[in-house]
């Protein structure tokens, strides 16, 4: 038998001495003492001079290696929702026993306080209503937090279905444009917008369909400046190693790769005084 000598309250457990050094299977060394939650010392009805057989000491530590499993548990997830990965990783980190952790999941996935397929739905509904992410990006994000890619791709097919996804994406674009009109040519302006919402997880056809909705068109005054602009800035660097025709034809290039049309470009180097370099 395994007797109590005393129970002593502290700040969060209880410290359990017994009257004689115990070995058990998952310690390296004998222990005179154990320290248990409350749940345990109310379970079990510990008390002083309790005597206890080796099948209720091994109950009674399996019972409370739960109840603190437990405890860690409700304490992670009262900050924010957490995915079941992430509280199976929380646990392991705090030393609670694998068979212990599967357990805590189940008790907590059948009160509904871990809820995978719930939380998924929020984070894609809270990326929807923030218009800044494609599903391919949420995709990503939600595997990361160790998701199954099954149930992740179930719910965004219902969830984020392709209307969803091309009003989204417009108001992503209508962001962009509003940004950065002013200071790309309308070709430049067509490729910022694609490439953005293809980098935040759109599909090149929804990226497509977003851009046609918005009808751009040329601002005309704005694109002659902001070519003579960049005109000026290549000629500076080009002309320190080029001249003639080999410096129009490195200017050329350079500023088609820019996405200015050639027309605009042969244009502007006609006009421009190459003397003043």
């Amino acid at each position: 038998m395994i007797k109590i000598k005393e129970i002593t309250k502290l700040k969060k457990l209880y410290k359990v001495t017994f009257t004689e050094p115990l070995t058990y299977k998952d310690w390296d060394e004998e222990q005179d003492k154990i320290y248990v939650c409350e749940d345990t010392v109310v379970k079990f009805m510990l008390t002083r001079d309790k005597a206890l057989t080796e099948g209720e000491f091994e109950q009674l530590l399996s019972f409370d290696h739960f109840a603190q499993g437990k405890a860690l548990a409700l304490y992670f997830i009262s900050f924010k929702p957490r995915t079941s990965s992430e509280v199976k990783k929380y646990l392991f980190e705090h030393h609670i026993q694998s068979s212990q952790i599967e357990a805590i999941i189940d008790y907590l996935g059948k009160d509904n306080l871990i809820n995978d397929r719930a939380y998924i739905e929020s984070y894609i509904r809270g990326k929807i209503r923030a218009a800044n992410a494609g599903p391919y990006q949420i995709m990503q994000k939600l595997r990361m937090k160790g998701l199954e890619s099954q149930l992740i791709e179930q719910l965004l097919t219902q969830v984020f279905d392709e209307e969803k996804q091309i009003d989204v994406a417009v108001k992503l674009a209508e962001k962009i444009v509003h940004q950065k009109a002013s200071r790309l040519t309308l070709q430049q302006l067509k490729q910022k917008v694609t490439q953005t919402l293809t980098t935040k997880g759109f599909s090149y056809n929804v990226s497509a369909i977003a851009l046609e909705t918005l009808e751009l068109e040329a601002d005309e005054e704005n694109e002659l400046e902001l070519l003579y602009n960049e005109l000026e800035k290549t000629a500076r660097k080009y002309s320190r190693r080029y001249e003639g025709y080999e410096l129009k034809q490195r200017i050329t290039q350079a500023l088609a790769r820019k996405g200015f049309d050639f027309g605009s470009i042969s244009s502007a180097i006609r006009e421009y005084d190459f003397e003043e370099e």
